[in-house]
């Protein structure tokens, strides 16, 4: 076929989808040689449903997939420093690049590259050449380099988020139409590409500035037009640095090709060629799914990765419906919700979904509720819905027509939600379950996806919903900012028009129970359900009850702390100007750079791509070490962030209605299985500084009651000695030493009697230190003392206690070996990166390292707390908070001693009988009018 009029040509970025496919699965190697294929299984799997999602009359006649061809191009000799700051491709992914061209050509599609010119090149030059012989083009990428070519019949997908690119969609992106989009790229510069541009001007401003002067070309020859003095000095000045990051960013339509449009014509692909790739890549799911639709019998493969880290594309998919949120039901009578019930109670089962007017469940109202009993069989039963303009204040917008009464809705829910024999569930649940505790449900027993993920994938990808849908289920769900908008015109969902809600709502549950099918099974396979079971799932009603409770805080204590360390930085502020000569702005990183290494002299200076001098915490505590300045300096640091970060905004966070700080808990913030405080973060309150500390004594108890704070004491250096089989930390833990003297003695051979303060500091420094794999350079900051004595205390602490050595070394051939490291629960981190090159490298061991330790001692607390509830039933006390080794309790006075007692016995157990200790767990209590005084 001739290429022309009528015609449709599909443009592949292939760069795009074998690192979208990289990075989005987990490792995988092919059983008979061990070769990593993970990226080609993803590559293949997303050309596989690009073939089947582009049929009919929009089909593409014409298609290729364009490759990069090397890292040099024409713009490196343009440009030395082009793309320079990019890391090395990883070692696992390089010998994986040639397999995707021979997939590709395995599939019948054109693959095609040219030396010296970017896959972007290529793509511009055919987009170009296909819309002047009065053809279509649809470039599938999402890349913004590419937006420069958007329309006059040429548009982009992005086949992730099955969303196209228009003409509108560039302008919203870059304030300027697509032939302008170079201009602003020249002047925004691209720090991922190194492409130098405007210092000190962003997209924004960019956008501004041409189309106020029409063209780039325009606004360089008229700065002297310029208004604002830094701004028009800058475009002066960096005229020639400008126009070269226009050569940079502009695409070369023009680039040579050893081929033509007609060369380019869609092919079947041949049956032999396409399963004999798929065999030798050992890919049984898709070999079997293409065999099946070409007619064949599916070819024998052996299981391709028996460390069973399977991605979810080689995983068996049920046959279900289309996801089709027209075909969702608005449910807005009694007689039709009943209908729905009687389905549930005879299925058992329900993915229930809340949408509300807010993040925040301790002041969200409930705006409607969404149910799927089965894939493609979902319901919205609006509520709370309003009539009006999204300005009217306090909810007087009068509730739109078409709802059913909220009362006689939860009533008829109420026996489901709490029915012992009817499974709920969620993404998120502990967000639902505090919704519909405000409104007096219980919502038991529950299911949650977003935990079912994170047991099974901690360490490989994100666990939410939208992330979750597109990997499993290849759907890229509505977006919520396509009914709410952005930005200060934002409504709340309340505002949303019950038409455009019902398909929102109802494919949140209809996804929900999708995911649900998809993972649950997965729990056995991969021998993770006893954590889901006994450290996920019974976690979440412990938590929401803990948030709903929430601490008092006193406003006052804050505010008369806000003044204090307000007096105090502005002492602060007196000193440094002395010590500097003159007054400057003490909060800019760029006034200080210069203060410090301009007119100070002092060494270490290291500027920046903006100019300017780094001055951050590592800097200014080098720096510290031998200057008084910076000392200064990090002290008004410290006092400005506990204002601005805790006594100013805590304030902010009492809730008006309880008095009380409700944090929320992310049970999947930390891949180690560690507890994350948002909303807000009270985990990192600090306690090192006297004025940290001190933060703590406005968070108090009720009249009548107690704080009541118990601590683990050194628990993780308990479990590094059980791990390790260190029998000298193993038995002074045992007897009750001081392991950090006992670890002194030990190294520098100072007798217990005569044990300085000095010693013991290093001996604690370095025993922490190791369990986060510390460097000789990151303890010499820590001690303040030089590199090579910092590195001999390290190399004296292995000496000492070789078996830790042997567990690092242990540890991480085991990562290597299977792309994980458990805990003593069985709680698997995945460790993706465990054989990167470079500076992820040593993070990546550290991280294996530490692992085990860290989610171990994050697993007894959690055993502890799911048990606690149990444990204080009968007493007059409530558990508030957990940071990190500590459980925070609120009593009545005179119970104080019963809770310390019962609760001390449920945490100094809460390993067994899962897992026995060679070293006794310790727990520190402390009770008080404040949480300071009880720690």
């Amino acid at each position: 076929m001739t290429f022309g009029k009528g015609c449709h040509l599909h443009l592949i970025d292939g760069s795009a989808f074998i690192f979208r496919a990289y990075h989005a699965l987990p490792p995988l190697t092919r059983k008979s040689d061990g070769m990593p294929i993970g990226a080609v299984s993803g590559f293949c799997n997303m050309l596989q449903r690009y073939i089947d999602g582009n049929t009919g009359a929009d089909a593409p006649t014409h298609l290729a997939v364009i490759f990069d061809k090397g890292s040099h191009t024409f713009r490196n000799d343009l440009y030395a420093e082009y793309k320079a700051n990019r890391e090395e491709m990883p070692e696992e992914l390089r010998p994986q690049i040639p397999l995707t061209r021979r997939a590709t050509e395995a599939f019948n599609i054109a693959c095609k590259e040219t030396e010296g010119y970017e896959a972007d090149d290529i793509i511009a030059t055919l987009a170009c050449r296909a819309r002047e012989a009065g053809g279509r083009v649809t470039i599938i990428s999402s890349d913004k380099d590419l937006m420069q070519l958007v329309g006059g019949g040429v548009e982009m997908l992005d086949a992730m988020k099955n969303r196209r690119i228009d003409t509108e969609a560039v302008e919203e992106k870059f304030g300027v139409a697509p032939d302008r989009v170079v201009d602003v790229q020249a002047l925004a510069g691209d720090s991922v590409d190194n492409i130098p541009g405007a210092p000190g001007i962003g997209i924004k401003t960019a956008a501004l500035l041409i189309n106020e002067f029409g063209s780039l070309e325009s606004l360089l020859d008229r700065a002297e037009e310029i208004t604002q003095p830094k701004r028009r000095e800058t475009l002066i000045a960096k005229r020639a640095q400008i126009e070269l990051s226009r050569q940079l960013v502009q695409l070369d339509c023009d680039t040579p090709l050893d081929f033509t449009l007609d060369d380019l014509e869609v092919r079947d692909p041949d049956p032999e060629v396409l399963l004999g790739f798929l065999t030798e890549m050992e890919f049984r799911t898709l070999s079997k799914r293409i065999a099946e639709a070409l007619g064949r019998e599916a070819p024998v493969i052996p299981d391709t990765n028996p460390a069973g880290a399977n991605p979810p594309d080689e995983e068996e998919a049920p046959q279900w419906p289309a996801i089709d949120p027209e075909a969702y039901e608005r449910v807005d009578t009694i007689s039709s919700l009943q209908a729905w019930i009687d389905r549930i109670i005879a299925r058992g089962i329900v993915a229930v979904d809340t949408e509300t007017t807010s993040l925040n469940e301790m002041q969200a109202g409930l705006v409607g509720i969404s149910l799927c009993v089965e894939p493609g069989q979902a319901c919205y039963i609006p509520l709370g819905h309003r009539d009006g303009d999204a300005g009217d204040l306090f909810g007087s917008a009068a509730l739109a027509e078409g709802q059913m009464n909220t009362e006689e809705a939860l009533g008829a829910l109420k026996p489901i939600l709490e029915d012992d024999a009817i499974l709920k569930i969620g993404q998120n649940m502990k967000y639902d379950a505090k919704i519909f505790a405000q409104l007096g449900i219980t919502v038991a027993p529950i299911d949650d996806t977003m935990l079912l993920s994170y047991a099974l994938n901690a360490g490989i990808h994100g666990h939410g919903m939208d992330t979750l849908s597109e990997r499993y289920l290849s759907h890229s769900p509505i977006p919520i900012k396509s009914l709410l908008g952005t930005g200060k015109s934002a409504i709340t969902f309340d505002r949303v028009p019950i038409s455009e809600a019902v398909g929102y709502a109802a494919e949140d549950a209809d996804i929900t129970l999708r995911l649900w099918h998809v993972l649950r099974p997965q729990l056995h396979r991969e021998r993770v359900t006893a954590v889901y079971e006994t450290l996920e799932r019974p976690l979440v009603p412990v938590l929401a009850r803990m948030e709903r409770h929430g601490v008092k805080v006193d406003r006052e204590t804050l505010h008369a702390m806000s003044g204090k360390f307000a007096q105090k930085m502005a002492a602060l502020e007196e000193e440094i100007h002395q010590l500097a000569g003159h007054k400057f702005n003490v909060g800019s990183p760029k006034q200080l750079g210069e203060i410090l290494f301009d007119e100070l002299g002092y060494e270490g200076g290291k500027k920046g791509k903006t100019g300017a001098y780094a001055t951050g915490a590592d800097v200014l505590e080098d720096l510290a070490t031998i200057h008084d300045l910076p000392v200064r300096v990090l002290d008004w640091r410290q006092l400005s962030k506990l204002k601005s970060t805790y006594t100013d905004a805590l304030q902010d966070h009492i809730n008006p209605d309880t008095g009380r700080v409700h944090t929320s808990y992310v049970q999947t913030g930390a891949n180690t299985g560690r507890l994350a405080s948002t909303d807000p973060n009270l985990q990192n309150i600090p306690v090192r500084s006297e004025e940290g500390r001190r933060i703590r004594e406005a968070f108090v108890a009720e009249e009548g009651n107690l704080l009541v704070s118990l601590d683990y004491s050194q628990i993780e250096l308990r479990i590094l000695a059980h791990v390790a089989g260190i029998d000298a930390l193993k038995q002074a833990f045992k007897e009750g030493q001081d392991i950090h003297a006992m670890t002194a003695s030990e190294m520098f051979d100072v007798p217990m009697d005569e044990m300085t303060p000095e010693v013991r500091r290093k001996a604690k420094a370095i025993n922490f230190g190791v369990i986060y794999g510390i460097s000789g350079f990151g303890l010499a900051r820590n001690l303040r003392i030089p590199r090579g004595e910092a590195q001999g205390f390290i190399d004296r602490y292995f000496e000492r206690f070789p078996g830790i050595k042997a567990y690092m070394d242990e540890t991480v051939a085991f990562a290597k070996e299977h792309g994980h490291v458990e805990t003593l629960f069985g709680r698997r981190i995945h460790t993706p990166e465990i054989s990167a090159k470079g500076p992820r490298a040593g993070f990546a061991r550290r991280a294996a390292i530490n692992a085990p330790i860290q989610g171990t001692a994050a697993d007894v607390i959690r055993r502890a707390m799911i048990r606690m509830p149990a444990a204080i039933r009968d007493l007059p006390a409530k558990m508030l908070l957990q940071v990190h080794d500590e459980l925070i309790f609120e009593v009545t006075a005179g119970a104080e001693e019963k809770l310390i007692g019962s609760a001390r016995a449920i945490m100094e157990d809460a390993a067994n009988p899962a897992v026995h200790l060679d070293v006794p767990l310790v727990v520190d209590a402390g009770q008080g009018a404040n949480w300071a005084e009880a720690h």
